[in-house]
């Protein structure tokens, strides 16, 4: 594994615990993508306080509606927080 490919999983390990410390229900992840709302009981301000937490903890501009309105699985925050810190790295 490459040290880059490394970094990236240590970043979604990161995440995901993030995603469990907050949620409602952290006993719902299931061995297939784990959906925030169905699995976790995330709710409308859940949701926020997740937002809110990964924007500190990564050091990400502020998210907005449009970045975040179509995730439903832990796997596709991993992917945008990952995206929103190459983007930023690179520019």
């Amino acid at each position: 594994m490459s040290s880059e490919a490394r970094a990236d999983q240590d970043v979604r390990t990161r995440i995901r615990s993030i995603i469990l410390q907050v949620a409602p229900n952290p006993e719902g992840v299931r061995a297939t993508e784990t959906r925030l709302v169905e699995d976790l009981g995330y709710h409308s301000l859940a949701l926020l306080e997740l937002g809110f937490t990964m924007e500190d903890e990564f050091d990400l501009p502020p998210l907005d509606q449009s970045q975040v309105q179509h995730i439903t699985t832990v796997e596709e925050v991993e992917d945008l927080v990952l995206d929103l810190m190459q983007a930023n790295a690179g520019g």
